[in-house]
């Protein structure tokens, strides 16, 4: 078989689902990946023998399930971590997020937390790229966190790993520089207007929030932070760009100081950061 041959049928049968560009992104990443091919191999319509084990792959994306869950692997700040269905896919939203950390803090020593580890993808880059921080990340759920640390283990870095619901228990980290968290923000009322590769496959613990309540993890963990970060410690938040003046005016009222909205790329409101009170206490 010819491979240029094959990987039109492929880009055909990807867009019942997907946009023809988006398809043949695809395409090419299932040629990558299985077949370890490139462009430049298509172009030159090389011959091939079809791997079976791209077309199960195949199947899988004809259902809906997203890329990265069929390779067991995302891109993120340029390095390639584990994934599973027990975690959600590393997004360029969340790249954004950590970049400006980093951008903001190159202080040495800093004792970080991140909430909603997931993958690890937020903590394992912090430790790649800031100088010697201090980590440690939480989540409710014991698979995702085995995914953290196989992630942790593969990058050679140390992060406390624990598992806690950041609802109901206290945080097991203080005197904090740096509070993190890109925590569920999706309303059910939003849902309509996801993909089904999104709903079908990627956890729902980790992506919606109450309709009547779609703060609630950030009141939670902004209030548990006004004990567990030093004054002038500062909190990262990814948002829902729909609740950001809502989260600042909470902030505000909390006590938070020089709390403010940060674009992404797209020019959307997509983080917040904020900053703790130096005084001694904030009621």
């Amino acid at each position: 078989m010819f491979i240029r041959q094959l990987f039109k049928d492929y880009s055909q049968r990807l867009q019942v689902l997907y946009p023809p560009q988006e398809a043949e992104s695809l395409s090419f990443w299932l040629f990558e990946h299985f077949m370890g091919l490139k462009r430049m191999d298509i172009l030159q319509d090389k011959q091939v023998t079809a791997d079976p084990a791209m077309e199960e792959a195949m199947t899988r994306l004809e259902q809906g399930m997203p890329i990265q869950y069929v390779t067991g692997s995302a891109p993120f700040y340029g390095r390639d971590f584990d994934v599973t269905s027990a975690v959600l896919i590393p997004r360029n939203e969340t790249e954004e997020l950590v970049h400006l950390i980093i951008a903001e803090n190159p202080e040495q020593d800093l004792r970080i937390l991140d909430i909603g580890t997931g993958s690890g993808c937020i903590p394992i880059t912090l430790a790649l790229e800031m100088d010697r921080p201090v980590l440690s990340a939480l989540d409710i759920s014991e698979t995702a966190l085995d995914v953290a640390r196989r992630n942790a283990d593969k990058y050679g870095v140390a992060i406390d790993f624990l598992q806690s619901d950041v609802l109901r228990d206290e945080l097991p980290v203080y005197d904090l520089d740096l509070l993190i968290s890109n925590p569920p923000y999706v309303r059910e009322s939003e849902k309509k207007d996801m993909h089904i590769n999104v709903l079908d496959h990627e956890p729902h613990l980790a992506l919606f929030v109450p309709e009547e309540d779609p703060l609630i993890f950030y009141r939670i963990i902004a209030h548990k932070g006004l004990a567990a970060l030093k004054p002038g410690g500062r909190l990262y938040f990814e948002i829902n760009e729909a609740l950001g003046a809502a989260l600042l005016d909470m902030l505000s009222q909390m006590g938070y100081q020089h709390s403010m909205i940060r674009k992404d790329l797209n020019g959307r409101d997509r983080m917040v950061t904020a900053t703790r009170s130096k005084e001694e206490k904030l009621i």
